[in-house]
């Protein structure tokens, strides 16, 4: 039987987090959602370090979810990134401090599958194992890569803290999906072909069961692949997502097309497949969805 925890969610206003407020809360938790406009919970701002310190002044927490991330739209420029990374950094290191100073014995950050290098990794399975955080290879990629590597390393390294990383794939799903329907209906977002290029994907109703039993059944000092088990190219999910709700098929362009849209064009780029064996035979997780058509033929057929 699962032991009822106290949970403090950062991000909890989030579309990841409001799946993951119900998904812990369904599991017998207790939920404290924690930002800046946070109503019933702790306001607090993850980088204002004092305030946030003087939030949590007298509360107790069993674990702490780092989910908060500065994203309110699909990155399409590296400057649209910079507020996540500083988040990634000062803002972990901020709530593991108020983690700590709350008595909190577990710590579960939000990471990405990014974290192993933008690029083309070909057909190499990656696993837990693969270095994370290679150095990037631009300065701007860097500053991305720096941020979630250091987001683990102040995971894995916090005093009295059992940490663990999960690396999400890309997010689809309820609340994540909706923000492109308007875009394709609109004929406002071309796609690159893919040219067998290929990322992993994660449905957010899998990357909160997937919360949950880290919550329950993490091993301190571990990460863990998060990801279904289809990958798919970029170009090749927007268009099941167009097919899906039925709207017009998106245009199809050069990558090189994309470039002004740096950040987009250098996801768009990559190549990636990521194992999630370990959070199968650790966690006891296996995705819901094994694949993007399961997981959108779950969505509603309006949006």
């Amino acid at each position: 039987m699962t032991t009822r925890q106290s949970i403090l969610l950062a991000g909890a206003s989030g579309v990841l987090g409001r799946h993951l407020t119900r998904a812990l809360t369904a599991a017998g938790h207790q939920v404290t959602g924690l930002g800046r406009g946070a109503a019933g919970g702790v306001r607090a701002d993850l980088m204002d370090r004092d305030a946030l310190l003087r939030a949590v002044d007298g509360r107790h927490f069993d674990s702490v979810v780092h989910a908060a991330t500065a994203l309110r739209r699909a990155p399409l420029r590296h400057r649209d990134m910079y507020a996540t990374d500083a988040l990634r950094t000062e803002g972990t290191a901020h709530l593991i401090e108020a983690a700590q100073a709350t008595g909190a014995r577990r710590f579960i950050a939000e990471s990405m599958v990014f974290g192993y290098g933008y690029g083309d990794h070909g057909d190499h399975l990656l696993t837990e194992d693969d270095p994370f955080g290679p150095r990037g290879t631009t300065p701007r990629l860097e500053r991305h890569i720096a941020a979630m590597r250091t987001k683990e390393r102040l995971t894995f390294d916090a005093a009295g803290l059992d940490g663990i990383a999960l690396r999400f794939g890309l997010f689809y799903g309820p609340g994540g999906t909706d923000a492109l329907l308007p875009m394709l209906r609109r004929r406002q977002l071309p796609v690159a072909a893919d040219h067998g290029r290929v990322l992993p994907w994660t449905d957010l109703v899998d990357a909160a069961a997937a919360v949950v039993a880290a919550v329950e059944r993490g091993r301190p000092g571990q990460a863990y692949n998060i990801a279904d088990s289809t990958p798919m190219g970029f170009g090749a999910h927007v268009r099941a997502v167009a097919e899906r709700f039925g709207l017009p098929k998106p245009v199809t362009v050069p990558l090189w097309t994309m470039s002004p849209m740096a950040y987009a064009h250098v996801v768009m780029a990559t190549t990636m497949r990521v194992s999630s064996a370990k959070a199968e035979r650790e966690l006891g997780w296996t995705p819901a969805y094994p694949s993007t058509h399961d997981g959108l033929a779950a969505l509603g057929t309006t949006g």
